[in-house]
């Protein structure tokens, strides 16, 4: 299987910053999420993945070094019935949340917007994955602001029905470093899923740059029953 893009959109980006990827395994068993997240300020990478249910919760690695939770500590995964939600802040409870009173998960991202860190501006990044009775599907959501101007929100929602075995997508919060830190743009990057857990979380961590990674979940879905497996690296 060809795993190049982990060098292009991964090994080669010092600073993706959190990033989402959803998809199928080649043998069409399994859907597929992850969730990583970077840091390049202390506060930022004093945070490890813990379990929390059937989710993960962000945890500060040294609570005494913890300077300012309200960006970094959030439920990145949490579980609604047959759908998995993934993002990279708190929106996971707002879609949690409204979904369970019969939002869809569009409804609930218009009550989000990116974050208010300038001049960074961070995007919320967001995926769901619904895994049933042998049939997927998933969708990615992005809310940026317009180049750095915080007047306009751009919101984007890319859905995949029926993903091809062997295929996901990828979409992360940044271009690349910099400062201010440019937002991802275009469509989510296509990517190869491995069938096997172990190999995938191998793959996808030492394809993140070693100063700035953090932690890293992996899923791994059956999709005729709902049994899955999961995978926490932490770098602390």
């Amino acid at each position: 299987m060809d795993f190049s893009w982990m060098q292009r959109e991964l090994k080669e980006n010092a600073y993706p910053g959190r990033g989402i990827l959803m998809g199928r395994t080649a043998d069409g068993g399994k859907a597929v999420t992850a969730y990583f997240i970077m840091g390049r300020s202390e506060n930022s990478r004093n945070r490890i993945f813990v379990e929390d249910g059937k989710g993960i919760r962000t945890q500060a690695f040294d609570p005494s070094k913890l300077s300012d939770p309200s960006l970094i500590i959030y439920a990145p995964v949490r579980v609604l019935g047959n759908k998995t939600i993934v993002t990279n802040g708190d929106q996971t409870d707002t879609i949690y949340e409204l979904m369970d009173n019969q939002h869809t998960f569009e409804q609930a991202l218009r009550t989000r917007e990116f974050e208010p860190d300038a001049p960074n501006y961070t995007p919320r990044i967001s995926g769901i994955m619904h895994a049933e009775k042998g049939i997927c599907n998933y969708a990615l959501s992005i809310l940026k602001s317009n180049e750095g101007d915080p007047s306009s929100c751009q919101r984007f929602t890319y859905t995949y029905e029926n993903p091809k075995k062997g295929e996901g997508h990828l979409i992360h919060t940044y271009r690349c470093d910099g400062n201010p830190l440019p937002s991802f743009a275009g469509e989510p990057k296509k990517i190869t899923i491995a069938d096997d857990i172990d190999v995938f979380t191998r793959l996808l961590w030492e394809n993140l740059n070693e100063e700035n990674k953090v932690s890293l979940f992996v899923r791994y879905i059956h999709i005729e029953d709902g049994s899955y497996k999961s995978r926490i690296v932490n770098k602390n």
